[in-house]
């Protein structure tokens, strides 16, 4: 490829490369071993969540250099950084699950803090767990900077006794041990065959739906998300990236050119018809709330509602991430949402092409088995749905793919634990009835603080063979892992008076994911004198550090759980500094 000339007089990187007076500046570049003309091209941050936490970020740093070659190749200066992750897989079930959350708003906030202290022009972000996925791309939207997003790929299945397996199965395993199902020697194997390679969570848990949700929002390359960590073919999506924000850079194409109201419909729509993460209802939220619209719990639970669920993947199908990608992933996924007219065709994507544009190209068509016919779905309604109702008045959550329409509905008795340490040791013992639903209250946002993932808790009842004869509600949150009728997000949270605070032992919840609904049987009058006798938030032991701050700061649930005021109060834009 030619080298380009490039006008620098409004690009930000002239801040640090152009004129006599930034001859100081120039000199670090040149210690680096930077050439007069590699300063004098376009800046291009190579973000990446690389470390040596958990396989999720492992690979990270080999694709990054992929992504360097394409920003040189077509007239670029790349400048690696790194950023941090939380890894959930890592932090889950214990006191490092609080961290997680509030890790994606600092990954956001140090992706940022990175672009404008080095003024760097465009970015490439990797990432590979959890929340460094939503985190990196929020903060490609926050500085509408021409932005390239690339997922590090999904980990390979583990086999054990001739079957697929992922982390999920250990946690599972974890709850038949306690259950006397299976023996020390047997966890240790299923422990050692699960997880054989770098890359994150192999099924449609966050990580794989938020890569999804890369590819239908338009942030990221067609394709690029699907091929596993290990596969050496990564590295050519990697150097594809990098020449792609080049050519954005060039057509001046930016992160809010690509992320709209209707790329987040579309991220939706891929989300449901996958039976993806109820985390998403917390990410697309957030990620809207960077370009200053509102895009709340609500309006991801109505295209959940009216979505076909028609891709087969774990933790409520059979099949994970790699099996996608060799079905083709994505592209055909929203091939066959277009048949039904359910995609915006005309966003744009990273590629410069509108999404319409891109799917002319893709040949395959649903394979039947991974992907199924939009046609003949699954169900004809999306895997996760959105509840309302007297306990919930600002929204809750569930995921209900691989659920049966007649076990959608749920009334017991209510069992309450103040936080889910109390719940996983109630679980443990079988200290809970059949019937109940079990209420993990204190967990959101503000009041955990960090609104932690339930997954411990949700595997062990499921390991019990008890995921369908009890429910869950929680104004924490649950990983994309978790399996059984399980309630999530609910709003306002216990911190903040919701009505979670003011249940007792006993009293009769009802879980209807048919209607959309969720309630306890109370009066308003009832609540009204139970709120009045509140004795107000529990206290944390977290008085200072940043999980003090995110407390602090930290929005409501259905918002995004979001800690600044976001694109509708900006009186800049970076990019234009």
């Amino acid at each position: 490829m030619l080298k380009r000339p490039f006008d620098k007089t409004k690009l930000p990187s002239r801040h640090v490369t152009e004129g006599p007076a930034r001859a100081p500046h120039r000199s670090f570049l040149y210690a680096m071993g930077l050439t007069e003309e590699e300063i004098h091209q376009p800046l291009v941050g190579v973000a990446t969540c690389w470390n040596e936490a958990a396989p999720c970020n492992i690979a990270l740093n080999r694709q990054a250099q992929a992504v360097k070659l394409g920003v040189k190749e077509a007239s670029g200066t790349p400048r690696e950084f790194t950023t941090i992750t939380v890894t959930d897989g890592i932090a889950m079930g214990h006191e490092g699950m609080r961290a997680s959350l509030a890790s994606r708003e600092a990954i956001a906030d140090t992706v940022e803090l990175t672009m404008r202290g080095h003024c760097y022009d465009a970015i490439v972000g990797l990432a590979g767990c959890d929340k460094s996925l939503p985190g990196m791309m929020m903060a490609m939207v926050r500085l509408n900077v021409p932005s390239v997003f690339i997922y590090g790929g999904s980990i390979m299945p583990g086999r054990y006794k001739g079957k697929d397996i992922t982390v999920q199965d250990v946690f599972e395993a974890v709850g038949k041990h306690q259950a006397g199902a299976n023996s020390d020697e047997e966890l240790r194997a299923i422990e050692k065959a699960a997880c054989p390679s770098a890359g994150a969570c192999g099924g449609q848990f966050t990580a794989n739906t938020m890569a999804c949700v890369s590819e239908a929002i338009g942030l990221a390359l067609m394709n690029s998300s699907g091929a596993p960590a290990p596969y050496e073919s990564r590295d050519a999506y990697g150097t594809a990236s990098g020449i792609a924000a080049m050519h954005l850079l060039e057509q001046n194409i930016r992160a809010r050119d690509i992320v709209t109201r209707k790329s987040l419909e579309n991220a939706a729509r891929v989300v449901a018809c996958t039976g993806g993460s109820t985390n998403a209802g917390l990410h697309l939220p957030a990620i809207a709330h960077e370009a200053g619209l509102e895009f709340y719990l609500d309006d991801v639970c109505e295209i959940f509602r009216d979505t076909p669920y028609f891709v087969d993947l774990k933790p409520g199908g059979n099949y994970v991430a790699k099996d996608l990608y060799e079905a083709g992933g994505v592209p055909v996924v929203m091939k066959e949402l277009r048949k039904a007219g359910l995609i915006h065709e005309d966003c744009m994507t990273a590629s410069g092409r509108a999404i319409g544009e891109e799917l002319d190209l893709i040949e395959r068509e649903a394979d039947g088995k991974v992907i199924y016919p939009i046609e003949t779905p699954i169900t004809k309604t999306g895997g996760v749905v959105g509840l309302k109702g007297n306990l919930a008045p600002q929204g809750a959550i569930v995921k209900v793919a691989g659920i049966a329409a007649e076990d959608q509905v749920f009334t017991g008795p209510a069992r309450v634990f103040e936080c889910e340490e109390d719940a996983f040791e109630a679980v443990k013992m079988r200290a809970y009835k059949e019937g109940e639903v079990i209420v993990i209250r204190n967990e959101g946002p503000a009041g955990g603080p960090g609104m932690r993932e339930m997954l411990a808790t949700t595997a062990a009842l499921s390991g019990q063979g008890m995921g369908k004869k009890v429910a869950l509600i929680t104004d924490g949150r649950f990983s994309g892992a978790t399996r059984g009728f399980c309630v999530g997000h609910v709003g306002p949270e216990a911190a903040h008076g919701g009505p979670i605070a003011l249940v007792q032992d006993g009293d009769v919840i009802t879980i209807d994911a048919v209607n959309g609904a969720i309630s306890v049987d109370l009066t308003d009058e009832e609540l009204a004198a139970r709120k009045d006798a509140w004795a107000g938030p529990r206290e944390t032991i977290y008085a200072s550090g940043s999980l003090w701050k995110y407390a602090q700061l930290v929005g409501e649930t259905y918002k995004g759980a979001v800690t600044h005021p976001g694109g509708a109060a900006e009186k800049h834009v970076y990019a234009d500094l």
